[in-house]
């Protein structure tokens, strides 16, 4: 698929901010004061502009609201409640914190578990895909929901776990990428069943179905170099996982230099990821393009 930048930037972003999110609300770190304040500033900063980042991609941003009223059979819808229910629930648990000292704890783990929520529903609004089979399997969930528990790991502070949290995503990145490379040709489609001349032999494309562009070829026919596409893997994994993982266990007496290697750790991180989610939109080949004799 063709990637958009601001469908890169909502989920970038987002998967960070609700990350942050989902580690403040179960206390990590256990802030107060204007400590705190500056923690969910930066948490609703990557949250709600991540969401704002989403709409741009929209033929109708105005009529966004109307997402909201198909949340039986709408992940899209069921996001957008998550997410709105998440930031309300994160709101009255940072005001304890910021003006009253004060952690709600079972405020927190709600607040916490909607946080999540809203990453697993933003994921599947791309797993349901079936015409996507590398969107259309069980490790999509699981990426969206180990890079943003690593990258709120890594933005809250917390350095023990932190690089865990970032291992385990970069091996989730890993089979993602191994599965998803034989997703297309394990899920049996073909130019025969997608012109449905399949029953009548072998099918090949002789000449496109017509000669200019169109909104098919424009938003489903990207097609990504194989040569390019595991150099942007490699950048990714080394940005998004490798040099954060090294940052955070650089040995150091420094106070300073650790506080630089934190914030290296977070850029790096944040830069992986942006790479891994244009990939993800890049290499999303839609059997469409069997149609056009793309694939």
């Amino acid at each position: 698929m063709h990637p958009a930048p601001s469908v890169i930037l909502f989920t970038t972003l987002s998967g960070l901010g609700f990350g942050l999110l989902a580690f403040l609300g179960l206390g990590y770190p256990g802030v107060t004061g204007w400590v705190a304040f500056v923690f969910y500033a930066i948490a609703y900063g990557l949250a709600v502009g991540g969401l704002l980042a989403s709409t741009f991609h929209l033929g109708r941003p105005e009529r966004a609201l109307k997402a909201f009223s198909q949340w039986k059979t709408s992940w899209l819808s069921r996001e957008g409640i998550c997410s709105v229910a998440a930031l309300l629930v994160m709101a009255l648990y940072a005001t304890g914190a910021v003006f009253m000292d004060s952690h709600w704890r079972v405020l927190g783990i709600i607040g916490a578990a909607l946080s999540l929520g809203t990453v697993f529903t933003t994921s599947m609004i791309y797993t349901q895909l079936k015409t996507i089979p590398r969107w259309n399997m069980s490790l999509t969930p699981l990426m969206f929901l180990s890079f943003s528990l690593a990258g709120g790991a890594l933005l809250a502070g917390q350095e023990s776990l932190a690089p865990w949290f970032l291992l385990i995503a970069g091996a989730v990145q890993l089979a993602y990428w191994v599965q998803g490379d034989k997703a297309f040709a394990a899920s049996g489609t073909t130019m025969g069943t997608a012109t449905g001349l399949g029953d009548r032999g072998t099918v090949r494309a002789f000449e496109p179905p017509h000669t200019g562009t169109n909104y098919l070829l424009r938003e489903f026919v990207h097609v990504v170099g194989r040569k390019h596409a595991q150099k942007l893997r490699v950048i990714s994994l080394t940005l998004g996982f490798v040099l954060p993982v090294l940052c955070l266990w650089l040995p150091t007496d420094s106070s300073m230099v650790k506080h630089l290697m934190a914030a290296v750790a977070v850029l790096s991180h944040l830069a992986g990821i942006a790479v891994s989610r244009w990939l993800f939109f890049a290499q999303a080949e839609h059997v469409v393009g069997l149609y056009y004799g793309k694939r």
